[in-house]
């Protein structure tokens, strides 16, 4: 990995990680364009700069994190289904993290999926989450397990299946990317260690710009998402997903730029 790949894998990472588009799956297919999806590095770096991201939710949001240890309680049972299921899957979601072809198909399938989402729980006014609620949200959220489902999209429906409006549906996932993320990032620089791989000092410095990168672009993000999700809904994100996830299947079939690891 160069430079330059490292900068556009971190502005993918900082605009797609709230976006209910799937992060992953865009560094997947941006990563296999590159040839270099395939590389243990590659796969630290996509995990690892999630750091970056989630700290512009601290940032825009540091308030909130003050305001009752009911919050951190409830970010916890959120929690506890991705740290369950991550343990259980994790060489499964490995096999899966090269292929263009499960991503498209994802995308496919979440973008009709996000078609009918306002048709089916509409725009509730409720804001107020139980620890049942987290708990929901939080199983809603291991789809994303599945490379090209999108976390944040999984989660902020799971809210809204659960009566939440679309901004508290969308800051709760906010939040609970946190702990999801950084219990993903320690997960997965243990593996990497353990495996016997070191960190050059190359290597470092790409996780610091990709960290950097994809901080600045998430600030930016976040803000721009909520603003429209609350006025227009999701149906521009289902069409996006749909286009998206056709492109990927005909170019990888057709114009075979694309290749399964």
């Amino acid at each position: 990995m160069n430079i330059f790949q490292a900068i556009i894998l971190a502005i993918i990472e900082g605009i797609t990680e709230f976006l209910p588009v799937s992060s992953t799956g865009h560094m997947i297919i941006a990563s296999s364009f590159f040839g270099i999806a395939g590389d243990d590095f590659t796969k630290l770096f996509t995990i690892v700069i999630q750091l970056g991201t989630i700290l512009s939710v601290v940032v825009l949001y540091f308030k909130r994190f003050f305001q009752s240890m009911d919050f951190y309680f409830k970010l916890f049972v959120a929690f506890i289904p991705a740290v369950v299921f991550g343990l259980l899957l994790n060489d499964f979601i490995d096999s899966l993290l090269e292929s263009p072809i499960v991503v498209a198909i994802s995308l496919i399938i979440g973008g009709v999926l996000l078609l009918k989402v306002d048709e089916w729980f509409g725009n509730s006014e409720n804001t107020e989450i139980s620890y049942l609620t987290a708990l929901k949200i939080g199983l809603f959220q291991c789809l994303a397990m599945i490379p090209g489902v999108s976390r944040s999209g999984a989660s902020i429906v799971g809210g809204m299946s659960q009566k939440l409006s679309r901004t508290s549906a969308a800051e709760f996932s906010f939040f609970l990317a946190i702990p999801t993320m950084l219990g993903a990032t320690v997960k997965k620089l243990y593996d990497y260690y353990k495996a016997g791989f070191e960190i050059t000092d190359h290597q470092f410095n790409l996780l610091i710009i990709g960290n950097v990168v994809g901080f600045v672009v998430a600030l930016i993000a976040i803000k721009s998402f909520i603003g429209y999700l609350t006025k227009h809904g999701f149906k521009m994100f289902g069409y996006y997903r749909i286009i998206a996830g056709l492109a990927i299947l005909f170019i990888h079939f057709f114009v075979q730029k694309l290749t399964i690891i």
